[in-house]
């Protein structure tokens, strides 16, 4: 027995609603081209959202995890959080008016050892339902760590011209900037500061920069599914977050056919993979 086990199965319930304007909003934060009343896939990370009071919050802007009955994140005390990996499934398209309902169950807590130290490994089920159908299941992990101590800030990446990406047959390029991580924020209900406090980022958390989010990364690639393949194409889609993305750093959203679906990626200026992933109709 590890010290999370009584944390495993808690669940919460939430309830939204899609309206008209956060569908706009979603759109215009993403540059998207899309229309109508059926709901960009990805979506489904602006609804449902954290409502913590502001006092509520700790000093990286995220909800203070307490060790009480009302908490739904155990309260693991290793303060760096990231998304690190997640496993969708679109099961039906979300449309305008609809009521959102969320379940969200503690399904698995692993304790790791890294090169950076202790890890904690949080894995989260999320069935979101649009009206009387589910919509949207979900296996998200999110990793706990310690901060690297003395840590300087990540160097810039070397200047090596742009990375090859010949083998890719579909290509977006992005410049995140302040603005769009803000509106991101803004959508996502997230006052984490590493996305908008760059002495915090940088200072605090060793970041060269402000750091993309990324669920952000993860919805830019499905719109770049969507740009090629039409709405709500998708049935499946699978991300691993490997490297942070920075504000004001080139974006290269690129995707090719594999065997049962699409192979994806973000990469950053210098080549690295910001994000893998894999899609499937």
């Amino acid at each position: 027995m590890t010290a999370w086990d009584d944390w495993i199965g808690r669940s919460i319930v939430q309830r939204d609603r899609l309206t008209p304007a956060a569908l706009a909003r979603f759109r215009a934060t993403l540059d998207s081209d899309a229309a109508g009343e059926v709901a960009n896939q990805a979506i489904h990370w602006c609804l449902c959202l954290p409502d913590a009071p502001t006092a509520a919050l700790g000093s990286d802007g995220h909800p203070l995890r307490q060790d009480d009955p009302g908490s739904f994140m155990p309260p693991i005390p290793l303060p760096r959080r990231m998304w690190a990996a997640s496993d969708v499934r679109f099961l039906a398209p979300i449309a305008v008016g609809a009521a959102i309902e969320r379940t969200s169950t503690i399904a698995a807590i692993n304790e790791k050892t890294g090169g950076t130290g202790q890890l904690v490994f949080v894995e989260v089920e999320h069935e979101t339902r649009a009206g009387d159908a589910v919509a949207v299941r979900e296996r998200q992990t999110i990793v706990f760590r310690a901060p690297a101590p003395g840590a300087p800030p990540a160097p810039a990446p070397e200047p090596v011209g742009e990375p090859d990406l010949s083998g890719w047959t579909w290509r977006r390029d992005v410049l995140p900037s302040e603005a769009m991580l803000f509106r991101y924020s803004a959508l996502t209900f997230n006052s984490h500061r590493i996305h908008y406090d760059l002495p915090y980022a940088r200072d605090e958390e060793g970041y060269r920069g402000l750091v993309v989010h990324g669920p952000l990364t993860a919805t830019l690639l499905l719109d770049l599914a969507q740009r090629e393949l039409g709405a709500n194409a998708l049935t499946g889609f699978t991300m691993r977050a490997q490297a942070p993305a920075f504000v004001g750093e080139p974006l290269h959203l690129v995707g090719r056919t594999k065997e049962g679906g699409w192979e994806m990626a973000a990469i950053g200026p210098d080549g690295r993979t910001i994000m893998a992933a894999e899609a499937k109709a």
